[in-house]
């Protein structure tokens, strides 16, 4: 019996750790090969299969996709692509099976957050559907940290280690300006609708007057009179004032902050600096030097400074995809389920897609402090096992050392395909 080939792919923002997951995925199913045939890759995400542009990752060397767990982006490519309802867009559905029966692919690994576990699930549905048999795992990754059921996601840690170490540095340069030059800083982190990574800003501040003296969550409408009076609180306490701030926080009427009108592919705001928009408030109202700054993609792609326990998570992740697609299973997710907080402990375990897909996990009230402007102990509780463990990537010429995979194209067997 001819074995069943494997489908992998990366979709949405990539982290430091993604690749860890991939190889999790890949070696795993090496470590089965009389049960999976070929791993192939869809370069830049679904559209990969859609478009039948397949990656042969067999032609890869095991030295090149261990190298994977320590190489940050997306090695294969990915994309922001979101596949509509079956009723309303049957050719891309019908299309991916033709792509699936022409290279004997019986099971989906997509790799990514939200609305990744979302094109997850409507693939999985297409054996009843429309009658192809399809074993479809998602394997959860997402800077965000707002997957659902799962006690964190793979790339949040290492970004929450980025971004505290950060600002922890930055707050010790303007600590030292601050009498004459700078009074306040601002870092702008990602975060649309949860505020986790600027949380994680909170952990740089372990004893009282320590930066970041204020964080500001999408959770919490901006109080525009409130935060120009901590600032100067601030100021006037320690000389200085260090800012913590989430790209999505929101007016009190719920509009963002610093929303252009734009959308992206999943249909998104498009949210323009809210550090500068801050950062101009407390220059009009304040009169303070200031200086800030956005994280942007530096956060997601700094594998120099990873998370051991992020990058164990990822490829754990990867990992299990496999094992639970060899023991039959469709539409579900592997999880990161804690066990203790101190020592940290976890195991993974299982969620089923639907209750997955489209669901947000926000930051929780008892993790916001009263004032809204920083992070509780037990949110502390919560982040600090997340960031634990240095992962350093091999270093050559005093640079970090990092693969890129051939990406040889498999041979396409059908006509184009336009998406």
């Amino acid at each position: 019996m001819t074995l069943k080939n494997a489908f992998y792919a990366q979709s949405g923002g990539v982290t430091a750790v993604i690749n860890a997951s991939a190889a999790g995925v890949i070696e795993t199913a090496r470590r089965h090969a009389d049960k999976i045939g070929t791993v192939y890759a869809g370069r830049n995400g679904i559209i990969g299969a859609l478009t039948e542009d397949l990656i042969d990752t067999s032609l890869e060397s095991d030295a090149d996709i261990a190298a994977l767990k320590h190489t940050p982006g997306g090695a294969f490519g990915s994309c922001r692509y979101k596949l509509k309802s079956l009723e309303s867009h049957k050719a891309e559905y019908e299309r991916l099976i033709e792509v699936f029966k022409a290279h004997n692919i019986g099971y989906f690994f997509y790799n990514g957050g939200g609305d990744s576990a979302d094109t997850c699930l409507k693939v999985s549905q297409l054996s009843e559907t429309l009658g192809y048999p399809i074993q479809a795992i998602h394997v959860p990754k997402t800077v965000d940290n707002d997957l659902p059921i799962t006690d964190c996601c793979p790339g949040f840690g290492s970004v929450a280690k980025y971004v505290a170490t950060s600002i922890r540095e930055a707050g010790y340069d303007v600590a030292s300006m601050a009498k004459t030059s700078t009074k306040v800083f601002i870092l702008e982190v990602m975060g649309r609708h949860a505020g986790w990574i600027t949380a994680a800003c909170g952990l740089a501040s372990e004893a009282a007057g320590e930066p970041p003296h204020i964080l500001l969550f999408p959770e919490v409408r901006f109080d525009e009179t409130a935060f120009l009076a901590k600032v100067d609180a601030c100021v006037k306490e320690y000389g200085y004032c260090v800012v913590g701030v989430s790209e999505g926080i929101r007016n009190p009427d719920g509009s963002f902050v610093a929303e252009t009108g734009l959308k992206d592919a999943f249909g998104h705001a498009q949210l323009g600096g809210v550090a500068p928009v801050v950062a101009n408030l407390v220059k009009e109202k304040l009169g303070y030097k200031y200086h800030w700054a956005v994280a942007d993609y530096l956060q997601r792609a700094a594998r120099h400074i990873a998370s051991q326990v992020d990058v164990d998570q990822a490829y754990a992740l990867g990992q299990k995809a496999v094992e639970l697609a060899l023991d039959g299973a469709n539409s579900v997710m592997p999880t990161v389920v804690r066990e203790a907080d101190s020592p940290y402990t976890w195991h993974i375990g299982v969620a089923e897609l639907k209750d997955v897909a489209n669901v947000e996990k926000f930051m929780p009230a008892e993790f916001i402090s009263a004032d809204g402007f920083h992070i509780t102990d037990a949110c502390r509780r919560y982040l600090s096992p997340l960031i634990q463990g240095e992962a350093f990537p091999p270093f050559a010429n005093g640079l970090p050392q990092y693969v890129r995979l051939q990406n040889q194209a498999v041979a396409a067997k059908l006509p184009a395909f336009k998406v």
